[in-house]
Order: C-alpha cells, then structure tokens, then sequence
C-alpha cells in the first residue's frame, strides 16, 4: 500500500515558512440562517487573530440583517423564506470575489439553497472547503457535478461520505465498523476517480485524501479530541495553511492538522 502512510511527525514543517508576514488574501466564510450563525462568526475570529489574512469575509443570508450589527466584513446575500441562501447570481460572483471559500454549514434544508450552493460550488474556480451539515445537502444536489471540480475539498464525518458515495452510485462503501486501513483503501480509489480532496475521522485517526494518496495522523497528536475535531477550529487551520500552499494540499492540511 505505497499509497498509504501513517504519519507520527509533520514532514511538511517547512511548509510554515510559505505564511506571509504582511496580510495578504481573502476568505469567504459561507453559511449561517435565520438564528444560526455563531459558528461562521467563530471560525471568522479565529482565522483574522491565528493568520495575516487582509480580509476575511462573512457571507451571510440576508435573513439575519437584523441579528447582526453592520460591519464592513458582513455581506449580505439574498434568503428564501425558510432562512438560507438563495439561487442568485450575487452568491455565483461571491465565490469568485475572494482567494479561498469555506462553506461552513448552519444552511436550511430548503432545496433552493441545496441548488444555490451546489451550482456555486461546481462553479467556483477558489479552493472551496465544504464541511458539516453543508456537505449533507450538497450530497442531495447533483453530487456527481461539484465533484468533478478539482478544486474542491470535502470535510466530513465517515458517516456523511457513506451518504455522498451512495448518491453518486460508487462501487466502494465506507463502513462505520470498517478498519483503517479499509477506509484509506476506499479513499485512494475515490480520490482517483474524483478529483477532490478529502479530510475525515476514523479510529481516532485523521484522514487526509487527494489524488489517491492517503495520510493518517493520530488524533491524539493534534491536540483535538474527537467532538473538538469539528467545532470550526481545525477546518480554520485548513484554510489559514492551504491559503498561502495552495499547490500542496495533503502537505498544508497534514501540517494543519498537526500545527
């Protein structure tokens, strides 16, 4: 398994040296609905105070006008009724207007806004990063259209892949109770047939995927524990890394992860 590889220490330190000093870059952070947007709020703060990112942005369904004061980092994007995004050709230019999109979820079920965000997302030519309950409807949209974009990363529970590969018809299951090396197996296969990248958590191991290789990091390693892993923080060191090596993904998300 030359493809395969558990790793105890970051080869990829060096990679750190890539970080600018002076704030350069742009960051959408997408998500949010009606009375749902601490989290977009947190990763936001987390990613201006841990990188000299010069601007990262909130992008915000425009039903939470009223629960948000005005900052020059809000944007505001048209909502249907049920809270969440919109089909418009604003959240299309949005993705297209910064350097790195991450989809952070809180988005209602509405099957507008799984149509919105996945046809922005198959669209975009910016690293997109999807994660939590975005990657649930966006698996419920044309999943075998957005993940032909090679520059999309999917983070996400074991769980929640089992369900994007079942909507795409794939021969190869991913199973709850199946080993590690297992689950690295599928990963290959996957991320050869799709051009994506991939980042998960299976026996308290952290997964990372691209282009058929699979690294493995003890979760132990990262400082995280498993519920921590997906409160926002990681996932903003996924982007604060990738934005500045965005020709080396495994190498930036591996030193994220342990970083």
């Amino acid at each position: 398994m030359d493809y395969f590889e558990k790793l105890n220490e970051n080869p990829y330190e060096d990679l750190k040296w890539n970080i600018p000093e002076r704030k350069q870059g742009i960051v959408n952070i997408i998500g949010g609905n009606k009375g749902h947007f601490r989290t977009e709020v947190k990763v936001a703060e987390f990613l201006a105070e841990a990188y000299p990112v010069q601007e990262v942005r909130l992008i915000l369904p425009d039903s939470l006008k009223g629960e948000l004061p005005a900052m020059p980092n809000f944007y505001f994007l048209p909502s249907v009724e049920s809270g969440s995004f919109a089909e418009s050709q604003e959240l299309i230019n949005t993705f297209e207007a910064g350097d790195f999109n991450l989809v952070i979820g809180d988005l209602s079920r509405s099957s507008v806004t799984g149509r919105a965000i996945a046809s922005a997302v198959k669209s975009s030519e910016k690293m997109t990063i999807v994660t939590r309950d975005s990657v649930d409807l966006l698996s419920e949209n044309s999943p075998d259209k957005w993940l032909m974009n090679e520059n999309v990363v999917i983070m996400a529970s074991v769980a929640q892949l089992t369900k994007l590969l079942r909507a795409v018809y794939y021969p190869k299951m991913l199973l709850m109770s199946a080993s590690l090396v297992q689950v690295a197996e599928v990963l290959h296969k996957f991320t050869l047939s799709y051009p994506v990248g991939i980042v998960t958590l299976h026996n308290d191991q952290v997964l990372v995927a691209h282009s058929g290789n699979v690294k493995a990091v003890e979760l132990t390693k990262t400082g995280y524990s498993a519920m921590e892993f997906w409160n926002g923080e990681i996932v903003g060191k996924i982007v604060g890394m990738n934005l500045y090596n965005p020709s080396n993904f495994v190498g930036a998300t591996v030193g994220a992860v342990l970083g």
